[in-house]
């Protein structure tokens, strides 16, 4: 005898309810179905029909109902066709070789959007590899594929390079910088990568592309030279100072060995007071860096610089900043300080992608703010190694969210 459930609940076509059942013990309900002996039976590769060989069973887990573990008994024929040849018939609500039914993958997937594995795999009793595992099929089979021989109206791109821990498994994305879109990902970070997608790009596509931003690494401007001949490099302001930093930091750390006792005690905690512009600077930091920049000349000599460099960015024009650029490195060179040398000589082999921002306006704040993202996706999945799984999660942060079975993702 079967049970009627409400196919809007019950959501397995060709089965049939026989039986329910509620093991205490271990807080399940199982629903033991039959097979519905009316469908036709189909060969899951050629879709040809054949004749029942014989009956298997499996169980397969679903959501959570009424706060119990949720089993599904079902019933599956094995299709033998007129050559011998004999096959599981597949379903439409769970895939091939799985123990999970796709709405319990999609719920999954939908919080290890939000929560960390662990967190989730705690929830639902399961393994931090099963959860995993869940939601890497779920996101192979969802996401829509990013196929760049399809892409057209590109004006802008940014390219950048992330990782999936400190120093480990390198993935190069791509964005379209007009829209923030995430466009392509693969693993790696070498000139071949990035020239993978640009080969992919068609003929039409690749001959409006204007610019490509980037940081200053060599490897992806040579991808943009072989392919994209008549795209600008723009370095952003982001970049550039960045790496003005990082030489601030190096010739203050070699004021600090420098100094005496009394002039480290004022030196010490004052990184930050450095690096940071002046207008964020509360009132007694900036206090305390004037007493600094008074009492040191390189540190005041270098703070002065960084201030000039950021003004060059004020600059509408290729050919004046240009200019301005070439006068700051002089200025600059002449301090005679190791590390204002080094990043003088950085800046002038750079100086066209520096200045191109003259010409596009274009800065990384797009790539910065998918970076963000891909920074929380990297705390929330802690301990993943699995490559393939994080460029998936890298796709995801790119898409929609789903409608889960709580909520709407509109509301």
């Amino acid at each position: 005898m079967s049970i009627p459930m409400p196919s809007a609940v019950f959501k397995f076509p060709g089965q049939v309810v026989n039986d329910v059942a509620y093991g205490a013990s271990s807080n399940q309900l199982i629903f033991a179905c039959r097979r519905d002996r009316r469908r036709k039976v189909l060969d899951p590769e050629t879709g040809q029909s054949g004749t029942i060989n014989r009956y298997v069973r499996r169980r397969i887990k679903d959501t959570p109902l009424f706060g119990c573990y949720n089993i599904i008994e079902i019933e599956l024929a094995e299709v033998r066709l007129s050559n011998g040849v004999r096959r599981i018939e597949e379903v439409c609500f769970v895939e091939k070789g799985c123990y999970y039914t796709k709405r319990f993958c999609k719920l999954i997937s939908g919080l290890c959007r939000h929560m960390t594995i662990q967190s989730v795999a705690k929830h639902f009793d399961l393994r931090w590899e099963t959860v995993k595992n869940m939601d890497k099929l779920y996101l192979q089979t969802t996401l829509p594929a990013l196929n760049p021989g399809k892409l057209n109206n590109l004006k802008y791109i940014g390219v950048d390079e992330v990782a999936r821990a400190k120093g480990h498994d390198y993935m190069t994305v791509v964005y379209d910088m007009v829209s923030g879109q995430l466009i392509w990902v693969e693993a790696g970070r070498t000139s071949d990568v990035f020239s993978i997608f640009l080969k992919q790009l068609s003929p039409e596509c690749a001959s409006i592309i204007e610019a490509v931003a980037m940081d200053m690494g060599p490897a992806y401007q040579r991808s943009v030279r072989d392919n994209l001949p008549n795209a600008d490099i723009v370095f952003d302001r982001f970049h550039v100072m960045k790496n003005f930093s990082k030489a601030i930091d190096n010739q203050r750390r070699i004021e600090f060995r420098k100094a005496d006792n009394e002039g480290k005690k004022l030196m010490k905690g004052c990184r930050f007071l450095l690096l940071k512009n002046r207008d964020k600077l509360k009132e007694r930091q900036e206090e305390k860096l004037k007493i600094l920049l008074n009492e040191n000349k390189n540190l005041s000599a270098m703070y002065v610089l960084k201030e000039q460099l950021q003004a060059l960015w004020s600059h509408s024009n290729y050919e004046e900043m240009h200019a301005a650029l070439e006068q700051w490195c002089l200025i600059a060179d002449a301090s005679n300080m190791l590390y204002m040398k080094k990043f003088v000589k950085s800046a002038r082999k750079n100086k066209v992608g520096i200045c191109n921002y003259a010409k596009h306006s274009l800065t990384s704040a797009r790539i910065e703010a998918g970076n963000v993202g891909i920074g929380l996706l990297r705390k929330r999945a802690r301990g993943i190694q699995d490559t393939e799984y994080f460029k998936l999660k890298i796709r995801q942060l790119g898409t929609a969210e789903e409608d889960s079975i709580f909520y709407k993702s509109g509301a």
